[in-house]
């Protein structure tokens, strides 16, 4: 499970943060589909970077912002956390980096709607950037496939960057599963799995 990616689906989908029931059930939802019903869970791997800590001064008004203390930072702490008790599941971290401060998609469309006007501090938002997600579910994904510890793996991701992922494991005579919760994706995405749930 891409948790970048499910979290945001569950969140547009549920309009609040995501809990560890909700992922849980999204979890058994999948396992009891049709296609998937006659195997059992190896593992659920959670992939997912801690949530950005550490203090940032806006540059436009000098006001401190504290990531650690933000409500986003505490329920990130809490799923992860929460997700690592849980009975089969594995969660694997990767990294974030903090780079300063940019201009938040708001300000962005009220720019290029009404044109240039003076920026607000309002108008900037921390630079978040996660790393090393998508190396990690490529290299489980090889490594259950060179192993031959699963029949098939099923992703929960919309990143078409697992493509390379998915090629290899299919070649290795694993069977891939796509689930993208609806969310609209590219076309390699769909076409190099054997199955879109």
């Amino acid at each position: 499970m891409d948790g970048g990616f499910i979290k945001k689906k569950l969140q547009q989908r549920n309009k609040h943060f995501p809990t560890v029931a909700e992922i849980e059930a999204e979890v058994q939802r999948i396992k009891i589909s049709p296609q998937l019903a006659a195997f059992s869970l190896l593992r659920v791997y959670f992939y997912d970077a801690p949530p950005a800590s550490g203090r940032l001064t806006n540059p436009l008004d000098g006001t401190a912002l504290d990531l650690g203390s933000h409500p986003h930072y505490r329920a990130n702490v809490a799923l992860q956390q929460g997700l690592e008790m849980q009975p089969d599941f594995a969660l694997r971290q990767g990294d974030t980096a903090v780079h300063g401060w940019a201009l938040g998609n708001a300000a962005m469309q009220n720019l290029a709607k009404n044109g240039a006007r003076t920026l607000a501090a309002a108008d900037l938002v921390p630079n978040i950037e996660q790393k090393g997600v998508d190396l990690r579910i490529g290299l489980d994904i090889a490594r259950l496939s060179l192993g031959k510890l699963v029949d098939i793996i099923v992703v929960v991701t919309g990143d078409s960057d697992m493509v390379p992922a998915f090629k290899f494991a299919r070649r290795e005579g694993v069977r891939v599963y796509l689930d993208h919760l609806g969310h609209g994706v590219k076309r390699a995405l769909k076409a190099h799995v054997d199955i879109v749930l």
